[in-house]
């Protein structure tokens, strides 16, 4: 039995495909680990607010006449990382928008990633403080990134790599559904996604 949070960027519902992937590793997994629950963080439908001064004084504590938008900020990002330190198992529905990833899911990254809660400077160096998770990428595009010329525009999965690993979390899938916009790659692109699925 394991606790999984699937966290959806997608603003397409259910004909989202990155949302479709996401449910689909969700199927795996809940037949190799019976029992599992399941929390959905709906970007889309519930956004975290967009980083600005209330979220820098809440980080570092220091306090002015923002203290009230400052303790929102506060609490927004602690119900975040508390989602994220209470799972086994982390999923991430992401649809490619402009060759990167969607703007809510970068405004709940920069409530996840916080000094002193998810990465640490104390050894003098940068220590992710996550351990011990899984995590998927569900990455849905309308073209086809993973290889050929357009692989180099695509800037949202070594971003969320790179953030990922920063705070620890270093056991990582990335799962591609790939052409969804393209003709005779569309109609398989979720299930062949799905078969590029490890569970351990």
């Amino acid at each position: 039995m394991k606790k999984i949070l699937k966290v959806v960027s997608s603003v397409s519902g259910a004909a989202s495909k990155s949302t479709q992937l996401a449910d689909g590793i969700i199927a795996q997994l809940q037949e190799r680990y019976p029992g599992s629950t399941v929390t959905v963080k709906d970007l889309a439908k519930d956004p975290l607010g967009h980083f600005d001064a209330s979220h820098l004084l809440a980080f570092r504590g220091a306090g002015d006449a923002t203290a009230e938008a400052a303790a929102i900020a506060d609490k927004l990002s602690e119900a975040a990382i508390k989602e994220v330190e209470e799972a086994d198992i982390i999923i991430l529905g992401v649809a490619l928008y402009n060759f990167h990833i969607p703007s809510t899911l970068k405004a709940w990254l920069d409530h996840v990633v916080r000094a002193g809660r998810t990465f640490s400077y104390a050894t003098g160096k940068p220590e992710g403080l996550l351990k011990d998770k899984k995590v998927y990428i569900a990455l849905a595009s309308g073209g086809v990134y993973s290889e050929g010329p357009a692989q180099a525009f695509d800037f949202a999965s070594p971003y969320l790599l790179g953030m990922l690993g920063f705070i620890g979390l270093t056991d990582v899938q990335l799962v591609r559904a790939e052409g969804c916009s393209i003709p005779g790659l569309q109609e398989t692109a979720v299930q062949k996604g799905l078969e590029q699925v490890v569970i351990a």
